[in-house]
């Protein structure tokens, strides 16, 4: 039965609840959401879901607190926040909700906990400092969200309620787009396999357009692949691939001539008519048409292999 009230604390909020209520308000959008911490709002009953408060975890119930002895773990001993347990609980009828394929639900739910979920349950329960983030550590989302928290000296009796609304907007924006990029990646992944296989061999990977294929390849196994050719706006482009996620090395680099030249520049250095552009970085190349863009592969392909066999010498 869906709930007629979704109900979570009252108070300064943090990141777990919000989080908790872009999942919640997707899949019961007439439910009334109530933040309180009365004991006739946060004990069980049919007509509503509890979350972040109410010290049970009962998924029967619908009570989805963590702050109890005996907290809920995952399977690893990682512990819950309550988003962790909503997302256990409700976040494939949120992706179906979503529209995410049926095919990829499953892998998508697994993906954006470990992704984004878990760091987020962590934090909360104080098994993750903000601190580990580094210099970056007042940009990490939960203290972001808590940047949104109204002044101390805001003496409005809506501000609470008001801040709230507003930072669970934006929340929701931010779990939204991951989820769509997550999905996309998703989607990329079966159009660059399918490249991958009829490409064969070969060490070029042609693909219909601009999409995230590193993962694909890594996937497939498919160490024979140094360059990704693709069209763009109105070009063309060849882009090395990534040995790593943690790094900028490549497989391979374009050619140390054509290196930062453009134009006729590059036309003259390439031997290719249609070469418009190489980044001083040698990670990728433009030109006009798709013709000139495999020659410019090939030619890479050639160095490399070349230099390969004769020692690595240039």
């Amino acid at each position: 039965m869906a709930p007629d009230f979704l109900v979570t604390h009252s108070g300064g909020f943090h990141a777990d609840e919000l989080l908790s209520s872009v999942i919640l308000t997707r899949l019961f959008p007439h439910a009334h959401l109530v933040r309180s911490r009365a004991r006739e709002w946060i004990c069980p009953a049919p007509d509503r879901i509890i979350y972040d408060v109410g010290g049970d975890y009962d998924a029967a119930s619908r009570i989805f607190d963590h702050h109890q002895r005996a907290a809920p773990m995952r399977d690893d001993g990682q512990p819950f926040s309550s988003f962790g347990l909503i997302w256990r609980h409700f976040g494939q009828d949120y992706l179906n909700a979503m529209a995410v394929p049926a095919l990829d639900i499953e892998a998508l739910h697994t993906a954006f906990d470990v992704d984004f979920v878990l760091p987020v349950d962590l934090m909360d329960n104080g098994a993750l400092a903000p601190s580990a983030a580094g210099a970056l550590a007042k940009l990490t989302l939960p203290v972001l969200l808590e940047t949104l928290k109204p002044a101390f000296d805001d003496g409005h009796p809506d501000a609470g309620e008001r801040a709230f609304h507003e930072a669970l907007s934006i929340a929701r924006s931010l779990v939204e787009a991951t989820i769509r990029q997550k999905a996309a990646k998703l989607r990329a992944e079966s159009i660059v396999l399918r490249a991958i296989a009829a490409a064969d061999r070969g060490h070029i990977l042609e693909l219909p357009m601009g999409m995230p294929f590193r993962p694909a390849i890594v996937k497939a196994g498919a160490d024979h692949l140094l360059f990704v050719v693709h069209p763009r706006e109105s070009d063309w482009c060849v882009t090395g691939i990534r040995r790593s996620d943690a790094g900028f090395e490549l497989r391979a680099d374009l050619p140390a001539a054509w290196a930062g030249l453009a134009g006729t520049d590059l036309e003259m250095a390439s031997g290719v008519i249609g070469a418009t552009f190489c980044h001083n970085g040698r990670f990728i190349a433009a030109a006009k048409t798709r013709e000139a863009v495999l020659e410019m592969a090939h030619i890479a392909v050639s160095f490399v292999i070349g230099r390969d066999s004769d020692g690595g010498r240039p």
